[in-house]
């Protein structure tokens, strides 16, 4: 059987995984049962569900006329970039999809840069075409100006188009929707342009390990993509790990992709995606290799972290009340078991025996981490995100993004102004039915709790993107954002009285009957300093008034914190807890007058 190994890139909500899920319905072998998912198939997590967006690269397998199809869906945010960079040596070409109102968005930039420097073949996807508004000549022009603008050779600037609506399930060589009926000009244009897999004749057995996942019964699962060679159950291999240093090992079990489904099999032959077990200690970007003739496959190289937070044991006096996984070693052990599946990060000890600096491509990377683990029933508490410095040629070099505003053409003056603040440098700017459009490069320090108050002052209407450029030499400091805290004096549990008292300080992040400690942030004062309210007080009672009598104010509705809110929010000396019920801001040191001796000692 033929084969063609493809990976689908997309910006955040262009339909790519409905795309897949629309070639899943409609090919050969897949039979969708009655009882199972009825839509987005490939979403199978829950965050990602909730928040639409694809966050872990997941396989599947159709056939069409006789040919394998394997399907890699991979993330658009630029925060998993480490999953695309490994995916885009497992295929060997890409179907590129781009909603046909927007046009190429950042995160398609920065997907495509990857698949066009690894010098695959793209199919370009115009979707969305039944969508009001849709533009797909102006699309297909901005699209063919991104590829020379990424350096496509001429031979990927040619590229065909399909249009689409994956919504409907239906495909076209042109954007006329009344002649489309189904799916399978996409499945045609796949076996015509994706070429098969390159085989290295004449090797011994190469597999390169490029995604982890674990399974209760079979351990550890590599999956990669077959160089050479074939794999058989039970045979010896060599496993060759990035040091270079080669172990013998046994296959316990083949896998190979059909559907959805992971199938045992008896061997695998190359060109084709392997999942295999047996392996305990493997990491990605490993070897497979034949045993008497081990050959190493170059190690996979992945952009270095640009985010770091320091994670912590709950150190709070509500610890151990609401997690199942509280302890140092509990901690330990989750933060090994995320650097093995996830590259992009890494993980230090610190100086304190239950703190650790976990660095990222993103806070949305670091974010996703900490979201899965709460679920999972941890409990922790994470610092303020810090950028990583370089230093290169005795020169401090710092992270910087490219920063892509769309918002209504009144903000444009709000918006320029906020970028200035932050040492943005504009590269591109217009004016297109009433929207701005803007590029700017900003450093990555300055991007840091900058969200909230983006869509603040455009008042919800305006969308940010941003892309990893590089390092740059350090732009020198900058005016941020300066907030002050609303703290808890008082330890109980927070009521009506002490609220409207507090509330007219500032923002308030809690409604009564809220567990409160002292040193807990329970919202943000108008001012920039901290100051300390007790929103535990009760309304003293005497005979002649009940508790509520001469309350006539009225009590505002508290700001929901969400866990990027508060990891937005927070400032240096300020944490976030962080518990399966609960997401909670304090300050570092709880106590005011050892808050005080810190300050009178810094003075």
């Amino acid at each position: 059987m033929d084969i063609r190994n493809i990976a689908i890139i997309a910006h955040v909500d262009h339909g790519k995984t409905t795309l897949v899920d629309s070639l899943l319905k409609q090919s050969e072998s897949f039979k969708l049962k009655t009882d199972g998912p009825k839509d987005l198939i490939m979403d199978s997590n829950e965050l990602e569900r909730e928040r639409g967006i694809t966050i872990f690269s997941k396989n599947a397998a159709v056939r069409y006329k006789n040919t394998k199809i394997n399907i890699v869906d991979t993330p658009g945010h630029a925060d998993f970039g480490g999953e695309v960079e490994r995916i885009m040596s497992m295929v060997d070409g890409v179907l590129l999809l781009v909603d046909a109102k927007e046009g190429p968005m950042p995160q398609t930039k920065f997907v495509l840069r990857k698949a066009i420097q690894a010098g695959h073949k793209v199919i370009v996807v115009i979707n969305k075409i039944d969508k009001s508004g849709a533009r797909p000549d102006w699309t297909l022009n901005q699209t063919f100006d991104l590829f020379v603008e990424l350096g496509a050779n001429d031979d990927q600037t040619n590229f065909p188009v399909i249009y689409a609506s994956a919504m409907q399930g239906k495909a076209g060589l042109d954007f006329d929707l009344g002649k489309m009926t189904d799916i399978q000009p996409l499945f045609d244009a796949i076996l015509k342009h994706i070429p098969a897999p390159k085989i290295n004749d004449g090797k011994p057995l190469q597999m390169l390990a490029v995604n982890l996942i674990y399974d209760n019964y079979k351990g550890k699962i590599a999956i990669g993509r077959l160089y050479s060679g074939i794999l058989k159950k039970g045979m010896q291999i060599a496993h060759i790990n990035r040091s270079g240093e080669i172990k013998k090992s046994q296959l316990t079990s083949i896998m190979l992709f059909d559907g959805l489904n992971r199938i045992d099999v008896d061997e695998a032959m190359p060109g084709d995606i392997v999942a295999i077990a047996g392996i305990d200690d493997i990491t990605i970007g490993e070897t497979i290799a034949d045993a008497e003739r081990p050959e190493a496959l170059p190690v996979l190289e992945i952009e270095e972290p640009t985010i770091k937070m320091t994670f912590g044991v709950n150190t709070s006096p509500f610890s151990g009340r609401e997690g199942e996984y509280t302890t140092s070693r509990n901690l330990r052990e989750r933060l090994e078991k995320a650097i093995d599946a996830d590259v992009a990060l890494r993980v230090t000890p610190t100086a304190s025996p239950d703190r650790w600096t976990v660095a990222g491509r993103g806070e949305l990377h670091l974010s996703i981490l900490i979201e899965r683990m709460r679920r999972e029933g941890y409990e922790l508490e994470v610092s303020k995100p810090q950028v990583i410095f370089k230093t290169v040629d005795r020169k401090n070099m710092e992270p910087m993004e490219l920063v892509s505003i769309e918002a209504p053409e009144e903000f444009s003056g709000v918006v320029i102004e906020m970028m200035g603040k932050r040492l943005g440098l504009m590269k591109d700017m217009k004016i297109d039915h009433g929207h701005l459009f803007a590029d700017f490069a900003v450093p990555t320090r300055a991007l840091i709790g900058f969200r909230n108050e983006f869509l603040t002052s455009t008042r919800g209407r305006g969308i940010m993107n941003s892309i990893f450029l590089g390092y740059e030499e350090y732009k020198g400091e900058f005016s941020g954002n300066p907030h002050g805290s609303l703290i808890s004096s008082e330890t109980g549990i927070s009521n009506s009285y002490g609220l409207i008292n507090a509330q007219s300080r500032g923002q308030l992040f809690i409604a009564p009957g809220v567990d409160v400690y002292e040193g807990m942030v329970v919202g943000e004062n108008a001012k920039d300093h901290d100051i300390l309210v007790n929103t535990c007080k009760a309304k003293e009672l005497t005979n002649f008034r009940t508790k509520n009598f001469g309350v006539q104010e009225k009590l505002d509705v508290p700001k929901s914190m969400s866990l990027e809110d508060a990891i937005d929010y927070i400032g240096e000396d300020e944490l976030v807890e962080i518990t399966p019920k609960n997401i909670r801001i304090r300050k570092t040191l709880l106590s005011e007058n050892n808050r005080k001796k810190i300050k009178k000692e810094s003075d």
